[in-house]
C-alpha cells in the first residue's frame, strides 16, 4: 500500500537533529521524524538520589510530556503530574539511556533528561530516545575533568516498525500507527543489542516469522539513527545533522 508521505516500507522519515537548540541545558537537541518534533535537554546536577550517596555512582533519569497542542485536538496539561502513559515513555528514556552510561565512571552526579514533544505525529518515544542521547553525550561533554568517550560505553536509538494492511513498515507516522495490525517500538545499541522491544498486535496475534521480520526491520534502521548519532558526536562543531 502507498503510504501518506510516498516512502518506501523499509525507509525512515527525514530526521534532523539540531544540537545546542536551547541556551541554557549542558545539551539541548531538538530532534526531527518528519512532522513529529521533541526538545531534548539534558542537564548535570553534582549529586544523587539518596538511595545512591556515598556509592560512587551516578544517576540518569528522564522526565517526558507533550504539549497540549502538540496534536490535532487540544489535550489538557498535565499540572497534576505525568498521566500514565508519560510516566511509561519517561521510564523508558530512562532505561535506554542507563544501559549505555556507565554510572560507576560518572561519579556522584545525576543527568536530568527532560523531553517535551512540540509537535506529535507518531513515534514521540522514539524520537525522545534517539534526540535524548546526543543531547547526553554533549551534556557529558561540558562537565570539567570527565571524559565522555569513558563514560558512554556505547550508542542507543530508537525506532517504530508495525504491520499496516498486511505490509511490514518501518518508522510509523500517527496515520500508519494509528491503523497498524501490529505496532512495536524497538530500543536497540549501537552493537545491536536490545534494550527494549514494546510489541502488540492490535487487531489479530502474529508468528515469530512475523515477528523477526519485524526486528531485523527495525534494525536497518536503528544502524541508520546510530550513524547519525556518530556523526554527531565526532563533528562537535557542527550544529545539524539529518538523514
Amino acid at each position: 500500500m502507498p503510504r501518506p508521505d510516498g516512502r518506501a516500507p523499509d525507509q525512515l522519515r527525514a530526521i534532523l537533529l539540531t544540537r545546542d537548540f536551547l541556551l541554557h541545558p549542558e545539551g539541548s537537541v531538538l530532534v526531527e521524524f518528519g512532522a513529529t518534533k521533541v526538545i531534548c535537554t539534558a542537564s548535570v546536577e553534582d549529586k544523587v538520589p539518596p538511595f545512591l550517596k556515598g556509592q560512587g555512582q551516578g544517576w540518569v533519569t528522564a522526565e517526558y510530556a507533550m504539549l497540549p497542542r502538540a496534536t490535532n485536538t487540544r489535550s489538557p496539561r498535565e499540572n497534576r503530574g505525568p498521566s500514565g502513559r508519560s510516566q511509561e515513555i519517561q521510564r523508558l528514556v530512562g532505561r535506554a539511556l542507563r544501559a549505555v552510561i556507565d554510572r560507576g565512571k560518572l561519579g556522584e552526579r545525576t543527568l536530568w533528561v527532560d523531553c517535551d514533544v512540540i509537535q506529535a505525529d507518531g513515534g514521540t518515544r522514539t524520537a525522545a530516545i534517539t534526540g535524548a542521547f546526543v543531547a547526553v553525550a554533549d551534556a557529558l561533554g561540558r562537565v570539567p575533568g570527565l571524559q565522555p568517550a569513558a563514560v558512554i560505553r556505547d550508542c542507543v536509538a530508537a525506532v517504530s516498525v508495525g504491520v499496516v494492511q498486511g505490509q511490514a513498515m518501518l518508522d510509523l507516522c500517527y496515520a500508519e500507527d494509528s491503523s497498524a495490525e501490529v505496532d512495536m517500538n524497538v530500543v536497540m545499541t549501537g552493537a545491536g543489542e536490545f534494550v527494549e522491544v514494546q510489541g502488540t498486535a492490535e487487531q489479530v496475534p502474529f508468528g515469530r516469522a512475523r515477528l523477526d521480520a519485524l526486528l531485523a526491520l527495525a534494525e536497518t534502521g536503528v544502524r541508520r539513527l546510530v550513524g547519525l548519532q556518530r556523526r554527531a558526536r565526532e563533528a562537535r562543531a557542527e550544529r545539524v545533522f539529518s538523514l
